[in-house]
């Protein structure tokens, strides 16, 4: 399947299902840590800290910061990550 021909926003839903199905913590932080306030904050020495609420909390928020709109010129660098990960996880 050709995930990058998707509407950006069918292709997060999928690949962040997956990730919430499978529990997959990880990928969300991976995303978080491509984003410009992510990367300004571990250039002065922060982070996100301790992971705190649910799998749920974290997807809402996700799905909240990782919008068509939210994104803009990085979302090249998204669906490639959305897509690869698709690729990498949907048979398991």
């Amino acid at each position: 399947m050709d995930y990058e021909d998707l509407p950006y926003d069918e292709l997060r839903d999928k690949a962040f299902d997956l990730a919430e199905k499978r529990h997959d913590v990880g990928f969300f932080l991976d995303l978080f840590n491509h984003t410009p306030a992510m990367q300004d904050a571990s250039t002065e020495g922060g982070s996100l800290g301790e992971i705190g609420g649910t799998i749920i909390e974290l997807v809402r928020g996700a799905r909240e910061t990782f919008g068509e709109q939210q994104v803009g010129d990085m979302k090249p660098l998204f669906v490639a990550n959305y897509a690869t990960y698709l690729r990498e996880h949907s048979d398991s």
